[in-house]
């Protein structure tokens, strides 16, 4: 699982560089209409791992037909925005 959690974060890294150029870590940008920070890998991990959480929770819900609440959707898309990811839909 740890050469995964470095892979994905390679790929944030990668991400972010493409989207909002090469700044340090640490440094903040605007993306997705939020302020977001350039996160280290000890901060990606724990942020990316309930990013994960809540999508699958997300798309089981999407799946069963379920009512979903604005506001989980608004910490869902906050959350991908943080991960330089697209926002879902």
């Amino acid at each position: 699982m740890i050469e995964d959690l470095s892979a994905r974060y390679e790929e944030y890294l990668g991400r972010f560089a493409n989207e909002l150029g090469e700044l340090s870590v640490g440094a903040f940008a605007k993306f997705g209409g939020r302020l977001i920070k350039k996160l280290t890998f000890e901060e990606f991990t724990p942020a990316f791992l309930e990013y994960l959480d809540m999508w699958t929770h997300y798309d089981q819900s999407i799946e069963r037909g379920d009512t979903i609440d604005d506001v989980v959707l608004s910490v869902l898309r906050e959350k991908a925005a943080n991960l330089v990811l697209p926002p879902p839909k």
